[in-house]
């Protein structure tokens, strides 16, 4: 790494490029990882969410004469299972047990093991290299490299 970024970004000494580069795969997967299981709090939210408009639709069938329908509604869908024994809360709970846990694990365990617990050298690495040098908002860390953007901006907070 060059001159700028950070310590706890900082490639130990000793490792090679196809370390850091395997360690980076490694990242890369668990943030793909992440990504699904904020699509099952989606799913958990939006299921939620329909099974309690679902309810306010019962109430609705009734207040409008339908109790028939409305009973239908209530005994077939409001508070339905959405897999075998499972609401969504217990989706995510299984997949955070499962899958999300251990493969968390394992992934800090190899960035411990092989690159002395930093994370996101592989990023820190490719942003040195990126990076325009004495550009504004192309600084290699942030404490106060912003102060200039903003006093242009008419923020002069102190």
């Amino acid at each position: 790494m060059a001159e700028g970024g950070d310590e706890r970004h900082r490639r130990p000494p000793g490792v090679d490029d196809a370390t850091v580069e395997a360690v980076g795969k490694v990242s890369e997967a668990f943030e793909w990882v992440e990504r699904a299981r904020g699509r099952l709090f989606d799913l958990h939210q939006m299921v939620g969410r329909a099974d309690l408009l679902m309810g306010d639709a019962v109430d609705l069938l009734e207040a409008a004469g339908h109790a028939e329908q409305a009973e239908v509604l209530r005994r077939e869908v409001v508070g339905r299972n959405v897999l075998d024994g499972r609401w969504t809360f217990q989706i995510v709970e299984e997949f955070d047990e499962l899958y999300y846990g251990p493969v968390r694990a394992v992934g800090r365990s190899i960035e411990r093991d092989l690159l002395a617990g930093r994370r996101h050298v592989f990023e820190a690495e490719m942003k040195e290299a990126r990076r325009s040098r004495d550009r504004p908002v192309h600084e290699a860390r942030p404490p106060a490299a912003h102060a200039d953007i903003d006093t242009a901006a008419g923020d002069t907070a102190s």
